[in-house]
């Protein structure tokens, strides 16, 4: 009998520590799917994992293989059976799918109650437009690592199809200097192909906008004339650091126009395209769009919206220290924006024209309220800006008009979608509800 105690007790006690810690986890796994409920976070915002619960055999490979984690607690073990806890933090990386035992994962664009539209695209990254491509967000994938890629991949493409080109005319129109478009300009360099890359901000496109040090990308990549890159795990800075040194050793910065923004895409048949452009009209024989899903910033419109002191992203919260902000939004961008500059030494003021921010992410939905509790923000639910003026901003409330001494406005409304533009392009789009 002692012996069976012997062999017996560790096991039971072994047992008993994998239950609890089980239980500890299905515990977590509740919380965060009961806040993003509560939250109304409930559609991924890119390509996702569906579970199936029948096939699911409750190993959390996937929640373990899921590079979000820890940072971000995406799956979780609910009732034995895996869950998508927190859908708006994933991003479509897939690893999740690959690491299933079991093959009960599929990855899927949208949602039964909100579709996502994708434009159709061949395996090449051709569109329904012929000569015209598609690669990185723009197409579905949000991975900077899937962008770079794709980005290569669409160029080689387009050069082993490679038209014949007319005097004067481009091989290649990139529009978008963000991982797809950047790696899209190596290849085209590395092809010694005539091409130039147009982007209506600067290098890194969406990069570019991501807030001061957030982690951007990391698994490793092969980009075009430079190899594979192993950037486990990085910032923003280091990874626009480390393009910008690129750009300058490959001499691909001839060909890149800043601060341009395309406003039409002509077809001219059999010759190519015309492209038209805030600063000049462009001949190519192709056209790839690497410009992401975000689009274009929207816009008050309102007087004064123009003056330097507006911007639509925050880039670096240091440079708003002791100056007098108003952050304009309710999404998470804008209280991530108006939590970092009052944590910088700002003098922040958050308009919001909703009565609660229902869009946000808990954590960023405290971090406001903890600023505020702390006399560094001030909230203005119900108000929106009505005027923007050199040392002052006009704001219409519940209780009236309010008048703010002002040194700078940070815009964080959300962006145009792109889709209307491919349409007038002639690229067919189609919505999808929960495929692939």
């Amino acid at each position: 009998m002692s012996l069976l105690a012997v062999y017996l007790l560790p096991l039971l006690s072994i047992w008993a520590w994998y239950i609890l810690r089980r239980r500890r986890h299905e515990h977590a796994s509740l919380a965060t799917r009961e806040q993003s409920q509560a939250a109304g976070l409930l559609d991924p915002v890119s390509l996702h994992p569906v579970i199936d619960a029948v096939r699911c055999i409750g190993c959390g490979s996937c929640v373990r293989a899921c590079p979000e984690q820890p940072e971000h607690h995406v799956l979780g073990l609910i009732g034995g059976k895996a869950h998508l806890v927190s859908p708006t933090d994933c991003i479509g990386h897939g690893a999740c799918r690959a690491a299933c035992p079991a093959d009960a994962i599929t990855l899927v664009f949208g949602t039964e109650r909100r579709g996502v539209e994708i434009p159709l695209l061949s395996a090449e990254f051709e569109s329904t437009v012929p000569g015209i491509f598609i690669a990185g967000e723009l197409g579905g994938m949000g991975l900077i690592r899937n962008a770079l890629a794709q980005g290569r991949q669409a160029v080689d493409a387009i050069h082993r199809k490679r038209r014949t080109t007319l005097p004067r005319q481009l091989d290649l129109l990139i529009v978008g200097a963000g991982p797809a478009g950047f790696s899209a300009s190596l290849a085209a360099k590395s092809h010694d192909m005539q091409f130039v890359t147009i982007e209506q901000e600067s290098l890194g496109g969406c990069v570019f906008q991501y807030p001061r040090a957030k982690l951007v990308m990391t698994q490793p990549a092969d980009i075009p004339l430079v190899g594979k890159v192993s950037f486990r795990q990085t910032s923003k800075e280091e990874l626009l650091e480390f393009w910008q040194d690129i750009e300058r050793k490959t001499g691909i910065g001839d060909n890149m126009q800043y601060r341009e923004s395309v406003e039409s895409v002509n077809s001219d048949g059999a010759r190519g395209f015309t492209i038209r452009t805030t600063r000049a009209e462009y001949q190519a024989a192709n056209v790839l769009l690497a410009i992401g899903r975000r689009g274009t910033p929207r816009k008050l419109d309102v007087p004064g919206e123009d003056l330097p002191k507006v911007v639509y992203r925050l880039i670096d919260a240091e440079q708003y220290r002791a100056q007098r902000v108003l952050v304009v939004g309710g999404g998470d961008s804008a209280l991530e924006a108006a939590a970092s500059i009052a944590e910088a030494g700002g003098r922040v003021t958050l308009s919001y024209r909703g009565d609660a921010f229902t869009r946000a992410k808990p954590r960023n939905r405290e971090r406001i309220a903890a600023a505020e509790r702390a006399g560094q923000l001030q909230v203005l639910l119900n108000s929106q800006v009505e005027r923007i003026e050199t040392e002052r901003v006009l704001l219409r409330g519940k209780d009236g008009h309010l008048i703010l001494p002002n040194d700078a406005v940070i815009v964080s409304a959300g962006g145009i979608l792109p889709s209307d533009f491919l349409r007038r392009v002639g690229i067919h789009v189609e919505t999808k509800y929960g495929t692939a």
